[in-house]
């Protein structure tokens, strides 16, 4: 299959691809920024002012808002779309990098707990490279399937895709939403040991799921997880301080 940039933009596309692109390079930006900060090399340091450490995120939120209000304004026309484009994926890579923050409401960033930004903003940038590319979930033509069958195929689809995130399945529901079987399995299959699903489990189905998890690991080895301490930086062993 061959594809060149044309391609890529073409059908009105372009704001599409020019978010995307917005969104990976915000990321890998901010991810250098913060590991150099971390390390303290370079100019760069914690935004605080006032005593209040002024986390990304809140930039990001205000940029989203920008971003979707201008869309929303200019009713796809450009250049209006492309900026609204560019400021909606600056914003949104901002807010997911510290989507574990939100969701601890506590600076988790350098724990394991802070993992989840990595995962979510890679299941992210997964469903966003596919759209570019032109794979659509929605796109139910080929298989012919009335409104009420696709009525219930999303919300099906959708809760299924929001198990395998529970499960810790997020390369699963990354996949999964483009090849909806992927989803299905997923959410019937046991969950990860250290997800929140598996909170809910018997001892004798948690220990179940470990062996699982285990036996899929030395398979597949944890090439995943050394890609994202490779991109986002390690995570450190030890536990996040309380939120004040």
């Amino acid at each position: 299959m061959h594809l060149n940039f044309g391609d890529v933009t073409a059908g009105g596309r372009l704001p599409l691809f020019l978010l995307f692109l917005a969104f990976v390079t915000t990321f890998l930006v901010t991810r250098l920024i913060t590991r150099l900060i971390r390390a303290g090399r370079g100019p760069f340091r914690d935004n605080v002012a006032g005593g209040v450490h002024i986390h990304h995120a809140v930039p990001g939120v205000i940029l989203t808002v920008a971003g979707a209000f201008i869309s929303v304004a200019v009713d796809g026309s450009s250049p209006g779309a492309e900026i609204s484009a560019i400021l909606i994926g600056v914003g949104t890579s901002l807010v997911l990098d510290e989507f574990a923050l939100i969701l601890h409401l506590q600076d988790v960033y350098w724990s394991r707990e802070g993992q989840l930004s990595v995962q979510v903003v890679c299941l992210t940038i997964a469903a966003l490279g596919m759209t570019v590319l032109g794979v659509n979930p929605l796109d139910t033509s080929p298989l012919r399937l009335g409104p009420i069958v696709l009525s219930l195929h999303l919300p099906i689809h959708l809760a299924c895709l929001l198990i395998c995130v529970a499960k810790g399945k997020f390369s699963t529901a990354a996949v999964g939403a483009f090849v909806a079987p992927v989803a299905w399995v997923g959410a019937i299959r046991l969950a990860r040991p250290g997800s929140r699903w598996a909170r809910r489990y018997s001892p004798h189905k948690r220990a179940r799921a470990t062996e699982r998890a285990r036996a899929f690991d030395r398979r597949y080895g944890t090439w995943g997880l050394d890609v994202e301490d490779l991109v986002a930086g390690k995570p450190t062993d030890h536990d996040p301080a309380p939120a004040t």
